[in-house]
């Protein structure tokens, strides 16, 4: 009997031990979150604020290089190991999504009040959207205008800077100096996704698209760059070097316009010691459509994460930092009614509302599930016309008949 009862006490207490010990913690849902950025960029950042603000989901941080981006996200992905959320690079979001590597996130981001997509530029959102599906969510944006030496333009009695092709040939030729070593205009017509980057706003302002290159006003305008090139209003390298190399060209004071984007702002202001400012990209004539390009990266989350809830608030974290990307980070954020603070330089204030004036216009290289080889049809192109191998049609005729068998 005493042995039954000293069974029954310690059951007793066992039972109200374990009523009284409070539930185990559950370990965090571990997401991983792979980008090319920096530490001094915001994806590092952000995580570490986001793994700051909760204990609930853990958020690890991988940096990869640009040269290796979309090669070795794919390969993870391959042998099942991609991570929940992932930044790539705008052109090759339908390509991914094409390949069912992505998760569709439009339920998700209708449903979200973080993210509201009316609010972001229409660029952005279309680069993320394959067979009418959203695929992605703008990270931040850019594209390109015309920059210029307003000192050089008042010298040489130009007004205004131009605003139509002519006027960007006329004034090239009147701003060139060979004597001083100085070319009317600086940029990029390198072979590889730079050259297409600049040239793309162009066929699209001629009255093409990214598989429509050979129209009549997309061989006017590669006729123009072919010209600049020939009459030694821009430089000889133009088909060779990147939009860094042609943007330093502008800030030496070797050129006196530079084709290029917001991302050389902080250089401008660093290094220029001149009067400067940023115009849109000319048009074929007055009154006709703009158009510019459009870069950066877009949140992508992989079909295989096996917490989708979860990765999605990191998302929704993330985005809703978009207001403050340029005064923390310097980038443009993707939606269009984020206002973004006068910074006190009346150069750098002026620029910022051009680019995002610009934005307005900027369309997206694609969305094509073959875009890489869409782009190559573009470089060669250039290449053929520029180096006089091939007539600015034959080059764009050769162009679209590479387009048409790489995507039909």
């Amino acid at each position: 009997m005493k042995h039954f009862r000293a069974v029954a006490c310690a059951s007793v207490a066992a039972v109200s031990l374990s009523l009284a010990a409070p539930a185990l913690a559950q370990d965090p849902v571990t997401i991983q979150l792979w980008a090319v950025d920096r530490p001094d960029q915001p994806a590092p950042q952000l995580v570490d604020e986001f793994n700051a603000s909760q204990d609930e989901i853990h958020v690890e941080y991988r940096q990869l290089q640009f040269s290796d981006l979309l090669s070795d996200v794919m390969r993870a992905y391959a042998v099942g190991k991609a991570p929940d959320i992932y930044a790539v690079d705008v052109p090759f979001n339908a390509m991914m999504a094409s390949k069912g590597a992505l998760l569709d996130l439009t339920d998700m981001v209708e449903s979200s009040d973080v993210i509201q997509i009316d609010d972001y530029y229409p660029g952005p959102v279309e680069s993320a959207t394959w067979d009418g599906k959203l695929y992605g969510v703008p990270k931040s944006t850019n594209t390109i205008a015309l920059y210029y030496n307003a000192d050089m333009l008042e010298a040489a009695g130009i007004e205004e800077p131009p605003k139509t092709w002519d006027e960007l040939y006329e004034d090239a030729k009147a701003l060139t100096n060979k004597d001083e070593g100085v070319y009317g205009l600086a940029f990029s017509a390198q072979a590889n996704e730079e050259g297409t980057f600049q040239f793309l706003p162009w066929i699209q302002m001629g009255g093409g698209s990214w598989d429509n290159v050979n129209t009549p006003g997309a061989v006017d305008a590669l006729t123009l760059w072919k010209t600049f090139l020939d009459e030694g209003l821009a430089s000889p390298d133009t088909i060779s070097r990147s939009q860094w190399d042609s943007t330093s060209t502008f800030i030496s004071g070797n050129a006196a316009m530079a084709i290029s984007g917001p991302w050389e702002l902080d250089r401008m202001v660093r290094e220029a010691d001149f009067n400067w400012d940023v115009a849109l990209l000319p048009v074929p004539e007055e009154g006709a459509k703009r158009s510019s390009a459009m870069g950066d990266y877009n949140w992508v989350m992989f079909k295989s994460t096996k917490h989708p809830e979860e990765t999605f608030k990191v998302l929704e974290y993330i985005a809703s930092k978009d207001p403050e990307m340029f005064e923390r980070f310097g980038q443009l954020p993707p939606e269009e009614n984020v206002e973004i603070e006068p910074t006190g330089n009346a150069e750098l204030d002026s620029a910022l509302a051009t680019f995002q004036e610009q934005l307005k216009y900027a369309q997206p290289r694609g969305p094509s599930a073959n875009w890489p080889q869409v782009s190559k049809a573009v470089q060669d192109a250039l290449q053929a016309a520029l180096t006089g191998s091939k007539t600015p049609q034959q080059a764009l005729d050769d162009a679209q008949s590479q387009i048409e068998r790489a995507t039909n």
